[in-house]
C-alpha cells in the first residue's frame, strides 16, 4: 500500500524541479497524479498544458480532471517564477512586480477557489501551497515582488485552512529554504558574488534536494497529516532559525 493509494493529486508547475520530484514521488506512492504547467509534457498519468493565471483555463482543468478521474483529493498549488529584473523595490518595474504577483499568488487563489469545491465534493482533501522561508524572513538579496507574493500565499492559506477545516480540507502553506533547482542554478551562475551571499546563511551549508521538498509535500497530501492544518510547514535546513555570520 502507497501513502496516496488512489488519490487524484493535482500538481501545478509540474514541470520544474519541486513539482516534477514531487510527482514522480507521488506516483511512487500510489497516487494518480495530474502534471499541469505551462510547458507541453508534464509528468503524470494526466498532463495538462494551462497558464494558472488565467481564471478560465484553471476551472476548465480542474472540470476536466473531475470529469476523466472521478474526482479530486490533492491540489499542490507549486508554479511559481523568480524572475532576474524582481530586484530591490527602488530598482523593480511595475510589470516586473505584477507578473511575478500573477503567477506566484494569483494562480494559487484560482487553484485554491477553483479546485477547493472538487475536494468537499469527496467529502475533504488536502490542499498544499508552496510558498516559502521568505514568507517568514528579509531576503538576503532582495527580490521585493517574490517575497511578498510568497507572504500573500502564506496568508492565503492560513485563512482558508482556518475557513475549511470543519468541511474537511486542510490548507497548508509549504516553505521551502533555498533549493537546488534549475531556476536557482541559473541565478547563482549569473552573479557568482549574490549567490555567496545567500549561501553563507545555511546552518547545513546547503541547499536542499527538490526532492527533501517533495518528501515533505507527500506527508502533506497524505492521511498521516490528518491533523496538520493552516501550518506554515517549514523545510529550510534551519535557515529561519539561525544568525548566521561569514567565517
Amino acid at each position: 500500500m502507497g501513502r496516496l493509494d488512489g488519490k487524484v493529486c493535482v500538481i501545478t508547475g509540474a514541470c520544474g524541479g519541486i513539482g516534477r520530484a514531487s510527482a514522480d514521488l507521488f506516483a511512487r506512492e500510489g497516487a494518480i497524479v495530474v502534471g499541469v504547467d505551462l510547458q507541453e509534457g508534464a509528468p503524470g498519468e494526466l498532463s495538462l498544458r494551462a497558464d494558472v493565471t488565467d481564471e478560465g483555463q484553471v476551472r476548465a482543468l480542474y472540470e476536466r480532471v473531475a470529469a476523466e478521474l472521478g474526482g479530486i483529493d490533492v491540489l499542490f498549488n507549486n508554479a511559481g517564477i523568480a524572475p532576474p529584473d524582481d530586484r530591490s523595490a527602488l530598482e523593480t518595474p511595475l510589470e516586473a512586480w505584477q507578473r511575478v504577483q500573477d503567477v506566484n499568488l494569483k494562480s494559487v487563489f484560482l487553484c485554491c477557489k477553483h479546485g477547493i469545491p472538487h475536494l468537499l465534493e469527496r467529502g475533504g482533501g488536502s490542499v498544499i501551497n508552496t510558498a516559502s522561508f521568505v514568507a517568514s524572513m528579509g531576503a538576503a538579496t532582495s527580490q521585493i515582488s517574490y517575497t511578498a507574493s510568497k507572504g500573500g500565499v502564506l496568508a492565503l492559506s492560513r485563512e482558508l485552512g482556518v475557513e475549511f477545516a470543519r468541511r474537511g480540507v486542510r490548507v497548508n502553506a509549504l516553505c521551502p529554504g533555498p533549493v537546488n533547482t534549475p531556476l536557482l542554478q541559473e541565478l547563482f551562475a549569473k552573479d557568482p558574488e549574490q549567490a555567496e551571499r545567500r549561501r553563507v546563511h545555511l546552518p547545513m551549508g546547503r541547499f536542499a534536494e527538490a526532492e527533501e521538498i517533495a518528501n515533505a509535500a507527500l506527508f502533506l497530501a497524505s492521511d498521516e497529516s490528518s491533523y496538520v492544518n493552516a501550518a506554515n510547514f517549514l523545510v529550510d535546513g534551519g535557515i529561519t532559525a539561525a544568525y548566521l555570520t561569514p567565517e
